[in-house]
């Protein structure tokens, strides 16, 4: 779903019908406050959830297609996406290196075995995109020579075989000096000099909203 948005009418559900301001179809990128009003934001939230529903029904319709010609049940298939997308949730829309929040770097991440093989979980182990491929490999029988990836195969995982394959994930945005590195508790942001690092506690503050960096520099430390 992304930019500029413009589902077609049959999904444009989450729009206020009496809203009658601009029609926004591709925000600014910068400090939202300075460009929009609150009608407008909302608005544009609107938009971004009518494409995601536009995107899931041509999933469907894939999968169906898939089923009717018989793949369904002898592919794997993975279900993901290049990033998530700031909606103003910390004053500002679009990607960005200084965004290094959940909105920004948690993505849909669903994976179908053929057969539906040990389908059914729900994981809560770390992972980022270097481990897509190896795991793909190793589900279809090549997990054998995956040392050259930088990335780790999930497989040991969704095997029930092991519980983790990483401590921790480190994200960044090229050409931007912002780091993210998280655990499953804390969120650890290291900005540029002269800007103040952050640290969140992800299980009590999901929406990252309170820097408890003076609180607890040892965790940021640590990460």
């Amino acid at each position: 779903p992304h930019e500029p948005w413009t589902p077609p009418r049959a999904f444009d559900r989450y729009t206020d019908p009496d809203y009658d301001g601009k029609k926004i179809i591709l925000p600014p990128g910068g400090p939202a406050a300075e460009h929009l009003n609150d009608e407008e934001i909302a608005y544009i939230r609107g938009l971004y959830a009518g494409e995601c529903a536009y995107v899931d029904h041509y999933i469907g319709q894939l999968i169906e297609r898939l089923k009717e010609t018989g793949l369904y049940d002898r592919s794997v298939i993975v279900l993901a996406a290049d990033h998530g997308h700031p909606l103003s949730d910390h004053g500002k829309f679009l990607k960005g290196g200084d965004r290094m929040y959940n909105e920004l770097l948690k993505v849909p991440f669903m994976i179908r075995l053929p057969g539906g093989e040990h389908g059914g979980q729900r994981l809560d182990a770390l992972a980022s995109f270097h481990d897509v491929l190896p795991t793909v490999l190793d589900a279809i029988g090549m997990g054998n020579n995956l040392d050259a990836f930088p990335g780790k195969s999930l497989m040991p995982v969704i095997r029930g075989e092991a519980e983790e394959i990483r401590d921790a994930i480190i994200s960044g945005y090229f050409g931007a000096p912002d780091r993210c590195i998280r655990d499953k508790v804390w969120s650890y942001i290291r900005r540029p000099e002269g800007e103040p690092d952050e640290l969140y506690n992800l299980i009590d503050d999901p929406k990252e909203q309170e820097n408890l960096i003076d609180e607890h520099p040892e965790e940021a430390q640590r990460l």
